[in-house]
């Protein structure tokens, strides 16, 4: 059960300081990619950091760069801020 009380200011904070310079690229993997961090380094579940995830990026924290249906831009960046 997400708590209604986590801060999604600072967990988006987390994510971007977990990942590489550059990372996440890709929809798809990038969307898997930041919910394994929520996994490994938060301990919630699967279904937990998938929801935790579109809950980001319907808040504004995550924004994909590109456009997931296009191919030529599939391959885009993740913008990560979490001052959405």
């Amino acid at each position: 059960m997400i708590s209604e009380d986590l801060d999604l200011r600072q967990l988006t904070a987390d994510i971007k300081a977990a990942l590489g310079p550059g990372e996440p690229v890709g929809y798809l993997r990038g969307k898997s990619m930041m919910r394994n961090l929520l996994v490994d380094m938060k301990g919630f579940s699967e279904l937990e950091a998938e929801e935790l995830i579109d809950t980001l990026e319907l808040q504004g924290f995550l924004r994909f760069l590109g456009d997931p249906t296009e191919r030529s831009v599939a391959d885009s960046h993740w913008d990560i801020s979490p001052h959405a």
